[in-house]
């Protein structure tokens, strides 16, 4: 099984200065004010990479978790989205690996993208010291990642399938893996990936140290977790939760399912939001909406795991730089989706796992900036609007568009409540009765009279036959 069949989820990278220009004020558990990275320990020619990368303050996450690396522990690290955990396991290694010796440390994620994202976040932090890192993920040219290998790198950033596939060939060896980090590490232990990270790890054999990180961590991924793990490995949770839902203002919107479309392209058209992720449960829903609106007029692009990988990388890149309005994705994106300026998230289906609903309108709010995340809710669910607001916390208000006006009712929709309205019509059991009383009782009439009540004059002796309406024959018959 490759990346690309199993359950695909991503993260965050490295939060962004807290006093840029463009950004809010970050909330107070987002950065630690009392520590600089100098504080943690950080060596002078990694702290020149932070700078360049404009950070000036360790997040909670990366002031916790960065001294116990340091320290030699086992980790498991828990923070809301956009609070720079690739930061918090990533400088650590550049502060502990040796230049002179290749194939370090290995760090996996369950999608492409992040891999990608994660290998491109530590080359811009650790671009002055002399720790390599190598992007390996399926989809790509395997002689460009043999070469990146060969080339002594340290650090490998992959997804399991090809790290596999390359360690299979020789190509990847383990003999000197001194970290081991799972990215998301929620979804790498889940059914789709856990044999291939029992796999992957079991093959390391030499000591190292483990850093699991995520911004939802349940007890059995921490059960499951620990048994990849020294028996002292601690836990780091810097909030309860994975949202600070102050920086999101959520919404929904109570729609019927075949208004949903048409809601969407009037909320794109009255809000005119800067860049916006429009999130749906499947990839036949998402091609269909992205032609939908780019037959409307709206810059439009899709991302799903059909997609070529050439053409995904190809939409991140136009979406980063700003040339995409909409991108209509499947939840292959929900965790990985690091682009500073989406200022909307919207659930066009409302997922099942309210996890998901965490991390999808984490794409927004990054880095203590504000975020609005709207839900498109059908009368069916009602239920799952109420289990994302226990898991968040919040009270989702509703929204409504006067000026937006509902299409009709679908004819296979009418046709199907009318046929259920029949079925369901109360049974008057007082009338039953009384027809019941007023039939008339056989014993006793005369040949005439039965002959008036059964025309033809043929009296049935027997019950009919128990046959449930059909003609064949049956030993109940």
């Amino acid at each position: 099984m490759t990346e690309d069949t199993k359950p695909s989820t991503e993260t965050d990278t490295p939060t962004e200065n807290a006093t840029a220009t463009d950004a809010p004020a970050a909330p107070n558990d987002l950065f630690d004010e009392k520590l600089s990275f100098h504080d943690l320990g950080i060596r002078g020619d990694v702290l020149k990479g932070i700078e360049t990368a404009g950070f000036t303050k360790p997040t909670t996450i990366q002031a916790k978790l960065i001294p116990v690396v340091l320290d030699g522990h086992d980790v498991i690290g828990q923070a809301r989205t956009g609070t720079g955990k690739t930061a918090a396991f990533g400088l650590p290694i550049f502060q502990k690996a040796d230049p002179d010796v290749p194939g370090q440390a290995l760090i996996l994620t369950p999608t492409r993208e992040l891999a990608a994202q994660v290998a491109a976040e530590l080359d811009e932090l650790g671009q002055f010291t002399n720790i390599r890192t190598v992007c390996i993920v399926g989809g790509e040219s395997m002689r460009h990642q043999q070469k990146g290998l060969q080339g002594g790198a340290h650090i490998i950033v992959g997804t399991p399938g090809r790290v596999m596939d390359l360690h299979g060939r020789g190509e990847l060896k383990f003999d000197n893996i001194r970290f081991a980090v799972l990215d998301e590490v929620d979804r790498m232990l889940d059914i789709g990936f856990r044999d291939d990270i029992r796999k992957i790890l079991g093959q390391i054999k030499r000591d190292h140290q483990t850093m699991f990180v995520s911004a939802t961590i349940s007890e059995e991924i921490e059960r499951l977790g620990r048994k990849f793990m020294a028996a002292d490995a601690q836990r780091i949770t810097t909030v309860s939760g994975s949202l600070t839902v102050s920086l999101v203002d959520q919404k929904y919107f109570a729609v019927e399912p075949w208004d949903k479309r048409t809601l969407l392209l009037h909320v794109l058209r009255r809000e005119e939001p800067e860049a916006v992720v429009v999130f749906c449960r499947t990839k036949a829903t998402v091609h269909k909406i992205t032609q939908y609106l780019r037959d409307k007029g709206v810059n439009a692009r899709e991302i799903h795991g059909d997609l070529h990988q050439r053409k995904r990388v190809r939409v991140m890149e136009s979406l980063r730089e700003g040339n995409v309005d909409v991108l209509i994705a499947s939840d292959l994106a929900a965790r990985g989706l690091d682009v500073d300026h989406i200022t909307h998230v919207i659930n066009y289906d409302l997922p099942e796992d309210p996890e998901i609903y965490i991390h999808r309108i984490g794409r927004t709010a990054r880095a203590g900036r504000k975020g609005v995340a709207w839900s498109f809710v059908t009368p069916e669910e009602g239920q799952r609007l109420t289990d994302v607001e226990k898991h968040s916390g919040a009270l989702i208000e509703k929204l409504d568009y006067p000026d937006f006006k509902p299409g009709p009712v679908p004819r296979d929709v009418v046709t199907e409540r009318e046929r259920n309205a029949k079925f369901a019509e109360p049974v008057d059991m007082a009338a039953r009765q009384a027809a019941r009383a007023s039939t008339p009782d056989t014993e006793g009439l005369s040949e005439s009279e039965l002959a008036a009540m059964f025309p033809g004059g043929k009296v049935p002796k027997n019950k009919p036959r128990r046959t449930l309406g059909s003609r064949l024959r049956t030993r109940r018959s």
